[in-house]
């Protein structure tokens, strides 16, 4: 069987070490390159366990990723914003495909960069040419795509969450609510106080209120479903577990539209696509039930006490290195080639970082 040649540029964070977990297990992959400037020259059977082939592979330095990176067809970076933004102009210019796990062209209106990652984007045409890979929402794009822009891991789950509400019309055009939590990998493999053992254990905490990274990602995705502004707050909060996304999003319901019309537009929208499950209410979603899987599970629910009528609820939990980084990365790598969508996803369980 002919396999595709590929690479993963920055394979020793959380999000790159699942990847290569995955590619090295699929069937259509021939995983030829990794880097990291933490593990240079180490084997990646020694750091990750992993045999054959894709255990025999060392870790490149992070230097040489964009000449070594020409022997892919298709190449994943599972690094900094930043560094995403240097390496891509001149992959596409070599002809590599590119699959950034990072924010640096998630956004189209180049002017929301410096507010919320930090930097002036030096690569404006590209924003328009990325197709933005979140395959239940907008599978259309992606098969031709040269470059994908792979979700952030809270946008997916709060898009997820009310997208198909939004597009059949069932909100109100009020302000939605996105309360969201995750486990520690979220915030990457990097040494902090805040992250520390001790001061994450028997804590529960937000961070970044009203200036979360992810907030224009979810206003432009929302907008992209509701053809339309979406008014909405978001808030991210830290919790003490190592993975998994729980998003309770709050809105209300056009007049006249009912519980059962909300639950029937999640079933209607995601009867096709493998991934995502609807669960029959709120309260049976959990982050056991997606945790090492490419899943999302979803649920709605509609006040009927009156004590806040026409208030609908509705929740979604995935696994924030899975479906939220390196499993979406490969569902998108799936249809830029053409491949089964579910090929290496399926019956995934992933590592324990």
């Amino acid at each position: 069987m002919h396999k595709t040649a590929i690479g993963i540029i920055g394979a020793s964070g959380y999000s790159g070490v699942e990847a290569t977990h995955i590619l090295s297990a699929h069937e259509k992959v021939d995983l030829k390159l990794v880097t990291s400037d933490r593990w240079q020259g180490e084997a990646v059977s020694r750091r990750l366990g992993i045999m054959g082939a894709a255990g025999q592979l060392r870790y490149a330095p992070q230097d040489k990723s964009a000449e070594l990176a020409r022997e892919c067809e298709v190449v994943l970076l599972a690094t900094p914003a930043e560094t995403s933004l240097h390496l891509v102009p001149g992959l596409i210019a070599a002809g590599v495909r590119v699959i950034d796990l990072s924010g640096s062209f998630r956004l189209r209106d180049v002017a929301t960069y410096p507010a919320f990652y930090n930097f002036t984007h030096s690569a404006p045409a590209l924003l328009e040419q990325a197709a933005y890979g979140l395959p239940e929402l907008f599978r259309e794009r992606i098969p031709g795509a040269r470059l994908v822009a792979n979700p952030g891991c809270y946008a997916t789950a709060c898009a997820l969450s009310v997208a198909p509400l939004l597009r059949a019309g069932l909100l109100d055009e009020g302000s939605l609510i996105f309360d969201a939590a995750s486990g520690t990998t979220g915030a990457g493999r990097k040494g902090s106080e805040d992250l520390s053992f001790s001061e994450v254990d028997e804590d529960f905490r937000a961070y970044r209120v009203l200036r979360h990274q992810h907030t224009p990602e979810i206003a432009q995705t929302l907008a992209g479903v509701a053809g339309r502004a979406v008014p909405l707050t978001f808030t991210a909060h830290l919790l003490p577990l190592k993975r998994g996304i729980l998003v309770t999003a709050y809105g209300r319901l056009r007049a006249g539209a009912t519980a059962a019309e909300a639950r029937a537009a999640l079933e209607q929208a995601y009867a096709s696509c493998p991934f995502l499950t609807v669960e029959s209410s709120p309260d049976a979603v959990s982050l056991k039930g997606v945790v090492g899987t490419n899943r999302c599970a979803v649920a709605v629910a509609a006040d009927t006490t009156g004590y806040d009528p026409g208030r609908v609820v509705v929740t979604a939990a995935i696994d924030n290195l899975v479906k939220g980084a390196a499993g979406q990365a490969v569902q998108n790598l799936n249809l830029m080639m053409g491949w089964e969508e579910t090929l290496g996803l399926s019956t995934l369980r992933g590592f324990n970082p």
